[in-house]
């Protein structure tokens, strides 16, 4: 085990062996293995956005095992879906890449306001096929985030419990935030920090803005002229809302980005800013398998570079 891979697990101290030991297994699986980095592929948009808006544009991908292949070709980190994608191919693929169950999941046929999470798989579920880890997502800002936050909290001590680690994606949105406010570094910032002491291990976040949501916010960041001008330094703020940089803090592809180069550059911002990866979904499986190889290769190629401006925690 790397002298980084040590560092990141000692500031988890509270976690019985068989949760850093399947921590480990995702910091040391695939191209950056060691590292301390990681690139995951997330295939949750089926249920989230709708096949057709989500596989049509590389057909391929409407079998859930084109994503397992994908993902282990590519040496990402791990594979994180809903329950039915993952019994598709769990068993084929059993021990070939650590798998995330996302217990949780909302669909686009309501368009609420206040969105909210059914949990859809149980720990149980995440022990039966292998998994490494269990993933959630909650949304601070929604009216309904109260009772998110205490589902994700009794759903990560069962997980921890049972030696699992806790993903968590962190989407700040409801009527309390504007459209802009969704991506607001103070409000990503809160995100963050509302993930890690909820008990996260893993938390994913979107690419925040230099838009500041809040008015006492604001007065805080330009009072302290606390640095958010390039997507460098606001990662690196992002970084540190999740406890000084001691969880693990990775950053949403969004939608698709046939763009390689803007793609890339937002890459390079997320490596300079101390950020721990990527989590590449329709950016990588809505391409021809071709483009998608190169393209996660070329992330990964990034984040096994040595930082610009190295940090440490």
């Amino acid at each position: 085990m790397t002298p980084r891979i040590q560092e990141i697990l000692s500031w988890y101290g509270a976690d019985n062996p068989g949760t850093l030991s399947n921590l480990a297994r995702l910091l040391n699986h695939g191209r950056l293995g060691g590292a301390g980095k990681l690139v995951i592929l997330p295939v949750d948009q089926g249920f989230e956005h709708g096949p057709a808006r989500s596989f049509a544009p590389n057909p391929p991908a409407y079998d859930p095992r084109y994503h397992f292949d994908l993902a282990i070709e590519a040496g990402c980190s791990a594979y994180a879906a809903p329950l039915g994608f993952l019994e598709a191919g769990a068993r084929d693929f059993a021990g070939e890449i650590p798998l995330i169950l996302k217990l949780s999941a909302a669909d686009t046929l309501r368009g609420d306001k206040d969105p909210s999470q059914a949990q859809i798989a149980s720990v149980q579920d995440a022990l039966r096929l292998g998994c490494c880890a269990i993933g959630m997502t909650i949304y601070p800002g929604s009216a309904h985030e109260l009772e998110m936050y205490e589902h994700l909290r009794a759903q990560a001590e069962e997980a921890k419990r049972q030696g699992l680690a806790v993903v968590v994606w962190s989407y700040p949105r409801g009527s309390s935030l504007s459209k802009e406010g969704e991506t607001a570094l103070d409000v990503v910032g809160y995100g963050v920090q509302i993930a890690a002491q909820l008990g996260a291990h893993v938390i994913k976040v979107k690419l925040p803005t230099a838009h500041l949501e809040e008015a006492a916010a604001r007065k805080v960041y330009e009072d302290l002229h606390i640095p958010i001008a390039t997507q460098a330094e606001r990662v690196r703020h992002i970084v540190d809302c999740a406890f000084a940089g001691r969880r693990i803090v990775i950053f949403s592809g969004g939608a698709a980005e046939f763009d390689e180069d803007k793609l890339l550059d937002e890459i390079r911002s997320i490596h300079a800013g101390g950020g721990f990866g990527s989590i590449l979904g329709r950016n990588s499986f809505q391409r021809p398998r071709a483009e998608a190889l190169h393209m996660l290769g070329a992330v990964m190629d990034i984040y096994a570079a040595a930082p610009t401006a190295a940090r440490t925690p």
